[in-house]
């Protein structure tokens, strides 16, 4: 019997700032399924990366259950953890001070709620990979990524993906999911090819998918229940993505250049490995990373105010990648995702990094509130002519 390999890695995020509902929806419509899937077939293990700022706020809005739920499945092994950065942001567009805190802050968060928990693998946000963040990444001890098989010279030959990779620009090992497995809904899939193959000897070898949580019913009605069937039929065998490294002896060298996992050939030709969330021709977008160094160099430099905890709280939410997506107007509908154009969710990130700058006591950033200040509305202007001259009732 040639049982088929699945490694499924899930991110499990929402923004620190999302409103209560959104949380809600999406822990009861998907997380939920995922840990229950897992309680009910003690043989199957995941990988997971569950972003601080959402466990933080499990715990303020009441969700403790979930929490001490999944601290079970990662003491019996079917949960493996992945570091990350806390907050969620762009990696390769943020200072290397700001990475540092917001991956020791994710490092206690998952202590204080999980308890001493082995982790190895490192998730990049929307797998945003910089060369310079990933020899960070490895010098804060980590061991392993987890990456989009652009990575890998933009798609795995012959669709082969039961390879380790060794990242030669950081020393990391390196996994890649497939896109086309990732861009469905894996279970779906996964059935198809089983139903397909005229005996299980066909069965494809490896199957490692990479999405978000969310995909488990709040972003796709699974109307068959594909997912659970799979988990009970025994034909699918799952692992955590440090034991498929750990049986892997050969390591391929591989020279991986800046990515994300929605990037296009298109994207990478034009030297736009991060354009949803920084585009060359974006306007909104460059005055939003202008305000966004602005606060941020300016909290930097005033560590020691009296209100720097309440400048750095709202600076965290303001730079989650969430508030610059969401000025890219890109259609994801092939990817169960929304057209990216929200004046909303930019306004909310907008309006935390200037209410940062605003919390400083210190006389002496006058000056730099002024300048923020003015990017600020620029960027308010800018993005509601926008919205209402070329995207209302536009967007199909």
């Amino acid at each position: 019997m040639n049982n088929m390999k699945w490694i499924n890695f899930l991110h499990l995020y929402q923004p620190a700032n999302a409103l209560n509902y959104t949380i809600s929806e999406a822990t009861d419509k998907s997380y939920y399924r995922l840990i229950r899937a897992l309680e009910n077939h003690p043989e199957v293990k995941f990988t997971m990366n569950i972003s601080g700022c959402l466990i933080s706020r499990w715990y303020e809005m009441g969700y403790g259950d979930i929490i001490r739920r999944i601290k079970k499945l990662i003491e019996k092994g079917q949960i493996e953890l992945t570091g990350t950065a806390a907050y969620h942001p762009l990696l390769p567009l943020v200072s290397e001070h700001e990475i540092k805190l917001q991956i020791k802050e994710q490092e206690a968060i998952i202590k204080e709620h999980f308890g001493e928990v082995k982790i190895s693998g490192f998730f990049f946000p929307e797998m945003a990979y910089g060369t310079k963040v990933a020899r960070l990444i490895k010098k804060l001890g980590y061991e392993w990524l987890i990456l989009d098989e652009y990575a890998n010279n933009y798609n795995m030959e012959n669709g082969d993906f039961n390879h380790v990779f060794d990242d030669v620009n950081s020393g990391l090992k390196v996994v890649l999911r497939s896109r086309f497995y990732s861009n469905n809904f894996a279970p779906t899939v996964i059935t198809k090819k089983m139903e397909q193959s005229e005996s299980e000897d066909d069965y494809p070898g490896v199957v490692i998918s990479a999405t978000d949580g969310e995909l488990y019913g709040l972003r796709h009605i699974d109307h068959k229940a594909e997912f659970e069937n799979i988990l009970k039929s025994g034909k699918v065998k799952t692992e955590t993505i440090s034991e498929f490294i750990d049986g892997h002896k050969e390591i391929i060298k591989l020279n991986i250049k800046p990515h994300n996992w929605s990037s296009t050939e298109k994207d990478l030709a034009n030297d736009e490995p991060y354009i949803l969330w920084n585009g060359k021709n974006n306007t909104i977008q460059k005055k939003q990373w202008q305000l966004a160094y602005l606060v941020l160099n300016t909290l930097e430099k005033n560590e020691k105010d009296k209100n720097y905890k309440w400048a750095r709280w709202h600076l965290v939410r303001g730079l989650s990648s969430c508030g610059f997506w969401w000025a890219s107007s890109r259609d994801f509908c092939h990817q169960f995702g929304p057209v990216s154009w929200s004046p909303d969710e930019v306004e909310r990130g907008a309006n935390d990094l200037i209410r940062a700058i605003r919390s400083l006591e210190n006389e002496d950033t006058r000056e730099q509130k002024l300048e923020a200040e003015q990017i600020y509305l620029f960027i308010l202007r800018l993005l509601w002519r926008r919205h209402w001259t070329h995207c209302w009732k536009k967007i199909k």
